[in-house]
């Protein structure tokens, strides 16, 4: 059973159920899915005032929600699959606290989805596709109360960690085609500017494939 965490923000819902969606028609594994939506999250209250979505931080709650044993992935919930996840399932290195896409790009953008400021800093985007290695006792610092009352840089940038138990996955698996353009190898899109239900972002590179995962998300077959 592969264990999912998709990020949820209510303000682009359809962005979880394209994302899930695209994950089921692709895999070869069982799933369990678990949305990350706040108001879900009991034990849990969100103090931050920064961030551009509603689990900007709660991504961090994966290992305690999974009672600090075995490993899950993290995806936000602007993403899309092109491959079987069973692949990036099959990367996982006991070795590891986590593992994730070791990105080093300035944004080409300001400004982000619905007003959002879009800032650089070391370490971007490495904690949006996460394989958690819950069990790992570096990860067992990771407490809701520490969660609160730690900041973005601390956390988004895994500094509880020694660098050696951040693990490298391909730069496939977390391919931003808004930043670096289309890709026809990439196992997984992710629209870190804006998902393309936006209408601003609604052309962006591969956004097509977006869209067609949305009509499939929309499907019923009929009896003429």
């Amino acid at each position: 059973m592969i264990k999912i965490f998709v990020g949820f923000d209510p303000r682009e819902s359809v962005a979880y159920h394209v994302c899930v969606n695209s994950i089921i028609r692709n895999a070869s594994a069982p799933l369990s899915f678990t949305p990350l939506a706040l108001k879900n999250l009991q034990g849990y209250s969100e103090k931050h005032t920064d961030g551009s979505n509603q689990f900007i931080y709660s991504r961090f709650m994966v290992p305690h929600l999974q009672d600090y044993q075995g490993w899950a992935i993290f995806l936000d919930g602007d993403m899309l699959l092109r491959a079987d996840i069973a692949e990036l399932w099959a990367m996982r290195d006991d070795s590891k606290a986590v593992m994730c896409v070791h990105h080093n790009y300035k944004t080409k953008a300001s400004q982000k989805y619905l007003g959002s400021v879009n800032q650089d800093y070391p370490r971007k985007n490495w904690s949006s596709v996460v394989l958690w290695n819950c069990g790992h006792p570096a990860n067992r610092n990771l407490t809701p109360q520490l969660i609160e009352s730690s900041s973005g840089s601390y956390l988004h940038r895994f500094n509880w960690l020694s660098d050696e138990l951040i693990g490298e996955i391909p730069k496939v698996w977390n391919w931003l085609p808004d930043e670096f353009g289309p890709n026809p190898e990439a196992k997984l899109l992710h629209w870190t500017l804006g998902t393309p239900c936006f209408h601003e972002y609604a052309t962006a590179p591969m956004a097509e494939e977006w869209h067609g995962e949305a009509l499939l998300v929309n499907y019923s077959l009929q009896i003429a």
